[in-house]
Parts: structure tokens; sequence; C-alpha cells
């Protein structure tokens, strides 16, 4: 068989991938999780330990309350939640004016030790992004484990009674991702957006009386357990392809990459949470890697000026675009 060659990403569009202003600080607290999902980039789950240390996490609070430009604080995992650092980090963010994003898997506020998440969520008025990666029990629990589906909604009930859906302040938006596939026959991207979010919250108010905000569509990354997944059916080069073919130059201008750096447990900066796991740090012009505490040395967040790129980048500008808000253009 021919192996296909990938077009360089920087190649498709013409010319490196450039960094805007830093407005958002995407931290991944960790890899302990309560579930261990057969799509999960990071790899969390149950048997994980790496997480934030209080040195890294000291930094981090210094960054936020430092940085005007910092819009928005996203918290990610792992379960952000189960990590060293989420509450602290949560207080310190809030109370610097800062938008604070919990991408939480729901099923965490039954875990011994965590059923007053709701209610902090709610105190610290959290935007809740969550993944229910389809509205029907039997497709979200082949890819999260039995049981998540009731769980989640379970969960989702509890927010929608303290406000989540119906209060302005209270955000709570949910995560559509395709199944992963078999055969090349069954390479999916994502459907519109707005008229999934119409199916989904028909049916889930129906059959279970609860709302939310949005719906946000993602593209399955071939990174993490998907990625070896693809390459055990010997799909991964296939998909790769697949989404190259399915590039669409309109999605570049809004890629979350360019105005966001991500964070790791231990302090390390990233263009994104894919590269992040991936193992692709940011560089400066000069070739040098970063951390918090050079971020705070040298008093500026903007210290890159151009995004590093890989060929999965394609899973994000494929389509209508994929990002941790959803699709990128309609």
């Amino acid at each position: 068989m021919v192996q296909t060659v990938i077009t360089p990403f920087s190649h498709k569009i013409g010319s490196p991938l450039t960094k805007n202003q830093i407005t958002v600080l995407q931290i991944n607290l960790g890899k302990r999780c309560n579930q261990a999902c057969i799509h999960c980039h990071v790899e969390a789950g149950p048997n994980r330990t790496e997480e934030l240390s209080p040195e890294v996490c000291d930094q981090l609070i210094e960054l936020i309350h430092r940085f005007d430009s910092i819009q928005t604080v996203d918290l990610t995992g792992g379960a952000p939640e189960m990590n060293y650092g989420f509450k602290p980090l949560v207080e310190a963010a809030r109370a610097a004016g800062k938008q604070v994003i919990v991408r939480s898997n729901l099923t965490i506020f039954f875990e011994p030790g965590f059923a007053e998440l709701p209610a902090y969520f709610a105190e610290h008025k959290l935007q809740v992004v969550a993944s229910l990666p389809c509205y029907l029990s039997s497709n979200v629990d082949k890819m999260r484990g039995n049981g998540v589906y009731e769980r989640s909604i379970q969960a989702i009930k509890l927010l929608n009674e303290l406000g989540y859906g119906s209060d302005p302040n209270l955000s709570l938006n949910l995560v559509y991702n395709p199944s992963l596939p078999t055969s090349r026959d069954q390479f999916y991207l994502p459907p519109p957006q707005e008229k999934l979010e119409v199916d989904y919250k028909t049916y889930l108010a129906e059959h279970h009386g609860i709302t939310f905000n949005q719906l946000l569509t993602l593209t399955n990354l071939p990174i993490g357990r998907t990625k070896l997944y693809l390459q055990r059916q010997q799909l991964h080069q296939p998909y790769l392809q697949f989404l190259e073919d399915n590039f669409n130059p309109e999605t570049v201008p809004h890629l979350m990459c360019r105005n966001e750096l991500s964070i790791d447990y231990l302090g390390n900066i990233y263009d994104c949470d894919f590269n992040q796991m991936e193992g692709i740090p940011a560089k400066t012009a000069d070739g040098e890697t970063l951390t918090v505490a050079k971020l705070l040395s040298a008093g500026s967040l903007d210290l890159l000026t151009q995004v590093q790129t890989a060929a999965f980048c394609y899973g994000c500008t494929a389509g209508s675009g994929s990002s941790c808000g959803g699709a990128l253009v309609d």
C-alpha cells in the first residue's frame, strides 16, 4: 500500500500561522479523572496521578492577577475538579474579574467528596462546558462508559435546578463529537452545529426535561486514545488525509491557538491543548521554549509570534472548523 503524504499545514495555508494578543489561558490541571473515555486525547483516567504542583499553581495565580489582557481562564484535565489547584485558580480568576470555564465530565458530581460542585459552580458563576457526544444513551455509553449517559442527565438536572441554562449568568454548553470510525467509509465531520443544537434541545427537553445554552461540535482529532485507536484500525493516515481533503481556509483566522496559551501541570507553555498532548512546545522566534515562570520574568504574555503546527491541525480546519468553542464558521 502506498503511504499517503500529508501536506505540511504551513504549506497548505501558504505562510506560518501567526499569534495574536493572548486573551485566553487554557490550563490543564492534570491527568487524574474518574473516567477513561475511548476518545480522550489526554489519555486521562482513574489511575493517572499527574497533576498541578503548588509552586506552578502560585505562579499561575500571579499570572492571572498581573495581566489585564487575560479575559478567560479555561480549566481542563482530566477532570479538572479532581486535580490540585482547581478551586484556588477559580477563585483567583473570578476575583480578578476573568471569565472562568470548567470543562466538566458531569459524572464527577457523583464521586465521593464532589457532591458540592454544582453549587460551587453556580456560586462562582463558572461557565460549564460538558461532554455529551450524543443525545442518545447508547452512543454516549459506548464512547464514555456504561451508565455515563444517565449520570450526565442527572448532573444536568442538578445544574438546571441552580439556574444553569436559564439564568444568563450561568452558562451550560454541551459538546458533541462523532463516533470513532471502524472503516474509511465512516469518516465523518460534525454536522452543522446550529441544526444539531436544535435536535439536542428538542430531544433532551422532551425526554428528560433539561435545558442548556449552546451545543459545541468538535471534530475527532487524531491524538491520544483516538490516535491509538485509529492506528490499531490502520486508519490513522487515511483519516489525516480525509481531514486535509476537507480543509477550509475560512477557518484559519478564527483558530483558538492564535490568541491562547495552553499550560500543562508542569508549567510548560504550548500553543494549544492538542500540541500539549503531542509534546510540541510553543517556541519564540529564537527557538526558546517557555514556562509560566519565564512569562512572569519577562513581564509579558506575548512572547510568541508563530504557532507550531502539525498534520493534526487539519482537524481544526476541516469543514466548519473545530475548537474548544465549537465550530469556527457557519
